[in-house]
């Protein structure tokens, strides 16, 4: 990039601190049309890096595009960054949705700490295979309602429809509202620690109980051995659990 002679960076581009060591991901994802883009945009801080192209002829039939009258579409991914502190950086990136672009998204949902599941109550079903997917991935995810408008359906009722199970988070948001966005981000965020508490009270559960388990566990001393078997040369004991 030729320089402009300035260390002043271009307009509507921040800076990423020198101090940033430490990289976030999360990844948005949903159906076509749901609004990845414009929530991507909506909460970074720089202007974000999108591969919008304009849909073409070739496209018909293949794409949705009359339906919701959309003339461009995501053909690799979004991405937009947000500083958290001194040394945090989050990174977001929007999946595209048409199906044949799906192959991308176990590679974006590489490294991800969670996902959210953006979803168009007008067309449920183009969010259950990013359902599937996480799912099948093991990345913790939450759902967001996109409201293109007055919602016909209360969250319960698309909980329903989306089979969700009741510790997955669902909510309500504007995706064009920047305020909106981020409250989508920060429940994700509860989400995850209040699994991360749940990892660690079971892991100290683990812990406390290892103490008695060893000892049940421990060799009989030999001292305590039946004294017809105390003495038998190169005895070998196997145990079994039922």
């Amino acid at each position: 990039m030729a320089s402009n002679g300035s260390d002043v960076p271009p307009v509507g581009r921040t800076p990423l601190r020198a101090t940033a060591d430490n990289a976030l991901k999360i990844v948005v994802v949903g159906g076509f049309g749901v609004g990845k883009t414009t929530l991507v945009g909506s909460v970074s801080e720089i202007r974000p890096l999108n591969t919008e192209e304009v849909m073409t002829r070739a496209g018909e039939g293949i794409d949705p595009a009359g339906s919701w009258g959309k003339r461009s579409t995501t053909v690799a991914f979004d991405f937009g960054r947000i500083t958290l502190s001194e040394r945090q950086v989050l990174y977001l990136f929007g999946a595209p949705g048409q199906e044949r672009f799906w192959f991308l998204w176990d590679r974006l949902f590489s490294g991800a700490l969670g996902a959210v599941v953006l979803v168009d109550t007008r067309r449920l079903e183009d969010s259950w295979y990013a359902i599937d997917r996480l799912e099948h991935h093991g990345t913790p995810f939450i759902v967001a309602r996109n409201n293109f408008g007055e919602p016909g359906h209360t969250l319960e009722q698309v909980r329903e429809a989306l089979d969700l199970p009741p510790e997955v988070p669902l909510v309500d948001c504007d995706a064009r509202d920047r305020e909106s966005g981020k409250r989508v981000l920060i429940s994700l965020v509860h989400h995850l620690a209040a699994l991360a508490g749940a990892d660690a009270d079971a892991l100290a559960g683990a812990d406390a109980a290892a103490p008695a388990d060893a000892e049940a566990l421990a060799p009989v001393p030999a001292a305590a051995e039946p004294p017809a078997l105390a003495g038998a040369p190169d005895a070998i004991y196997e145990e079994s659990t039922p």
